[in-house]
């Protein structure tokens, strides 16, 4: 694929693919922490850059605590999760001086700040970055979508429950993304189920459905399910890597064919 000067620190990154959830608390960023570690698992080199003013979570999920970020001629130097440097990550939470503290800050300040983060990491080369984006349809997604668009945006991944009340908000998603010109690559159903720790049985506790019908109704490809999962969730809270701890999961098989949709997508 022939690079663009104009690229900057995107001109080595072959697929930038943005993850959208029309609400929060519909476990948006445990979806990009896991697809990211799959990719990995499949052979390719990633990165997530987490722009999450008011929660960013990646860095807990992935283990890596609040490292020092350095810089180098051409920006900030993502961290990275392991030694072969194959999963790259950058969260806001990095620059942000007490993590404890709440983000109080109005639209300007928020836009300059995502503006100079989407174009100031040096990812080097990548086969996909994952956005992970502020939940609902605010200007930080349109700050998110005006820079990433410099360059190249392949699509979004939609992240909802399978309730109705999350349908609803996702379906506002899904027209921000018509607006914007954004390419809808698939709706991944979170929480869709919940599985027994002891007999690994799956409840529906929330329903089940909501976005794969969603799917149906807008014409979107519904990418698959993935349940409320004991193992995954004491995984996350630990900083551990799901993908290799539980490989014979259904949750990982979940994971694992959601994974190579995106990817068949992406290549498509």
């Amino acid at each position: 694929m022939e690079q663009n000067n104009a690229d900057g620190n995107l001109a080595q990154v072959r697929h930038v693919v943005l993850v959208l959830s029309g609400k929060g608390g519909v476990g948006k960023s445990t979806i990009t922490t896991e697809l990211a570690l799959a990719l990995r698992q499949a052979g390719k080199k990633v990165g997530i850059l987490d722009v999450d003013l008011c929660g960013p979570s990646i860095p807990r999920m992935l283990g890596v605590g609040r490292p020092d970020v350095h810089q180098c001629d051409s920006g900030w130097v993502p961290v990275y999760t392991d030694a072969q440097k194959s999963l790259a990550l950058m969260s806001i939470g990095f620059l942000l001086d007490d993590p404890d503290e709440a983000v109080v800050w109005r639209g300007p300040k928020k836009t300059a700040l995502i503006a100079q983060f989407v174009s100031d990491v040096a990812w080097g080369e990548l086969d996909v970055l994952l956005v992970d984006t502020p939940p609902g349809t605010s200007d930080e997604h349109l700050a998110v979508l005006e820079n990433l668009k410099k360059h190249r945006v392949d699509g979004a991944i939609l992240v909802t429950t399978p309730q109705a009340v999350s349908t609803g908000d996702v379906r506002r998603e899904i027209t921000f993304c018509k607006k914007t010109g954004v390419r809808i690559l698939g709706i991944v159903e979170n929480m869709s189920g919940f599985v027994c720790p002891h007999c690994s049985e799956c409840s529906n506790i929330f329903s089940k459905g909501g976005g794969e019908e969603l799917a149906k109704l807008t014409g979107s490809v519904f990418l698959g399910a993935v349940p409320l999962d004991p193992l995954l969730s004491s995984s996350i809270e630990e900083g551990k890597d799901f993908t290799q701890s539980f490989p014979d999961s259904a949750t990982f098989s979940a994971i694992s064919s959601i994974t190579q949709t995106l990817l068949d997508s992406l290549q498509a």
